[in-house]
């Protein structure tokens, strides 16, 4: 049922928004080479990997890795893409993906290929299970702010407590935090909060080793 729900939630929402697709796609054409969309390889349910579609905010050429792996990240976005990231309207195409069955409205955001420590962790506490969304727990908790132990508990909090109602206080509390652009952080910032939180937790664990 809720899978059949998304989908005609999803095909809705493409026919409504189609005008809104087709001026941003002239925009992002105006103002930089290449093609409208971005396609990536995204882990899905039961870790199968799927093409997952944005609209395209960074130059061509740039490294297919995650945004805090590239060195001043800021400078491969092109003018457009800085809009679209902000307002989260890049997230929009994942509509197509909700249709063709890859993902839902709401469920733990799709990590990449090669983010190897989040999909361990996630599929030892069964969120791989788990069909991904556009948006999710971890999503309006703190979003870019989580590392993956963060991503990982929201996540499975969604996993254990998951319902319709959940659902609809995930996509409500989103709106909000889309307008006013909360949680988004670019890959330098995404870096140094990473490298912070590992220093931490490599003192803890030397005040451990110590106390034993």
């Amino acid at each position: 049922m809720k899978k059949f729900l998304n989908v005609i939630v999803s095909l809705v929402l493409l026919v409504l928004l189609s005008p809104l697709f087709i001026i941003v796609g002239v925009i992002i054409k105006l103002n930089s080479k290449g093609p409208v969309f971005f396609t990536q390889v995204r882990i899905g349910k039961n870790n199968e990997l799927f093409k997952f579609y944005k609209f395209r905010t960074m130059k061509v050429g740039t490294p297919n890795v995650a945004t805090d792996k590239l060195d001043k990240s800021k400078s491969y976005v092109t003018t457009s893409g800085k809009i679209l990231r902000k307002t989260s309207m890049d997230e929009l195409p994942q509509i197509i993906n909700i249709i063709k069955g890859d993902m839902v409205l709401v469920g733990p955001r799709p990590a990449l290929y090669n983010q190897y420590e989040l999909k361990e962790l996630r599929t030892k506490v069964g969120v791989h299970t788990l069909r991904p969304g556009i948006t999710g727990w971890a999503q309006i908790n703190g979003r870019d702010n989580n590392d993956d132990h963060e991503k990982t508990r929201h996540d499975a909090y969604y996993l254990n407590n998951k319902s319709l109602k959940l659902d609809a206080l995930i996509i409500f509390r989103t709106v909000f935090k889309v307008l006013r652009a909360e949680g988004i952080l670019e890959g330098s910032i995404i870096k140094a909060r990473d490298e912070e939180i590992s220093q931490e937790r490599s003192q803890a664990n030397r005040h451990e080793d110590l106390s034993v």
